[in-house]
């Protein structure tokens, strides 16, 4: 790069701001959090009006009145990731004499009475439990610790958890929000993946979110929740939902079917095919033919050209990496593991978003 002729300057230049965008991709996120915990999303949607004068977002605001204007440049960084709309005054010819902001499709998914608010996980992912793992990443590289969440910790993640009843709660509370998305999306357009059964295991259901939403859409189907007894513990069932606190490497209760739910991309190889082993086992006892597991993950797309999309999955795959010690796959490394796990047949249904269903039968 020659720099002293002229030559490669702005290619210089746009590095350079490449490497700052990329320094400082922390302060989306962080952003967002503030956003979420002083309730910005919750009071532009509840106005009564589509848009949001800024003086009356910083009247309504918990904070303190002498940092009121300082909110201007917390809403200009959130309307340019996407969460909020602007009008500036004067827009359409009307009157205005400051801007003004509504709620975009994102913003709703980050309203606390939103059924699919994302808010939860979004708390979860940026706790400083969380964080802190990523600050030893490289650390971990060049131990012999499982992940880097051992390395900040001295311990797993389900450890941690089942001790540490904040990071329990975010926890539970975060799947419960994903739980809501993926049951109403499966009961209204995917219900023929269930139908015929008459029990069904969720391996990992957590509070029961999944399997109260099948229950009630099947009367005749009675389903079981099983996951760690910290999890479980106190939440009580009725007549055709049950809770069971347990490990899913030793056993799982038998059934028609048995639910993986973002279960295996927590493990390596060696361990999901030890949980397939055991579905295998639960739904091979009574001898019903259409037994199956039902998986509900990511199938990496290998050909997507879609920018965001591809973004998702390497980070969601990093995600994997550091908390657990497990990693997003494709289809031929899912195919691996059903073979390794002794199944015969397979189907894999690209319905979900960036997830799929996977329907594999004994």
């Amino acid at each position: 790069m020659d720099l002293q002729n002229g030559s490669g300057v702005n290619e210089l230049f746009q590095a350079h701001a490449h490497v700052w965008n990329q320094t400082y991709n922390f302060i989306n996120s962080m952003c967002l959090k503030c956003a979420v915990q002083l309730g910005i999303p919750d009071l532009i949607h509840n106005h009564p009006q589509p848009f949001m004068a800024l003086s009356q977002l910083t009247a309504s605001l918990p904070i303190n009145p002498a940092k009121a204007n300082s909110i201007r440049q917390l809403m200009s960084i959130l309307t340019h990731s996407g969460f909020f709309h602007k009008k500036k005054p004067n827009e359409d010819g009307e009157e205005e004499e400051e801007e003004s902001y509504a709620m975009t499709y994102a913003g709703r998914l980050l309203v606390k009475d939103n059924p699919l608010s994302m808010t939860s996980s979004l708390l979860l992912s940026l706790d400083p439990i969380q964080m802190e793992p990523w600050h030893h990443l490289s650390t971990w590289f060049q131990n012999d610790h499982p992940t880097a969440y051992h390395t900040a910790h001295g311990m797993a993640i389900w450890e941690y958890a089942s001790h540490n009843s904040k990071l329990n709660n975010l926890f539970n509370n975060a799947m419960l929000c994903d739980s809501r998305l993926v049951s109403s999306a499966m009961l209204h357009k995917l219900k023929w993946v269930f139908e015929g059964l008459e029990s069904l295991v969720d391996v990992g259901g957590g509070t029961g979110t999944i399997a109260k939403a099948i229950a009630q859409s099947f009367p005749t189907m009675k389903c079981t929740v099983l996951d760690l007894p910290h999890v479980v513990a106190g939440l009580k069932g009725t007549n055709k939902l049950n809770y069971v606190g347990g490990d899913m490497f030793e056993a799982i209760p038998q059934a028609d079917a048995v639910l993986l739910k973002w279960v295996l991309h927590d493990w390596g190889d060696e361990e999901c095919v030890r949980i397939l082993k055991k579905c295998k086992e639960a739904i091979s006892g009574d001898g019903k033919k259409g037994n199956k597991v039902i998986i509900i993950d990511m199938v990496v797309d290998q050909e997507n050209k879609d920018h965001e999309s591809v973004e998702t999955q390497l980070f969601l795959d990093m995600l994997m990496m550091v908390l657990f010690t497990g990693r997003e796959r494709s289809e031929k490394e899912w195919i691996k593991l059903i073979c390794s796990a002794g199944f015969t047949d397979f189907k894999i249904s690209r319905v979900l978003g960036l997830r799929s269903i996977i329907e594999i039968y004994p």
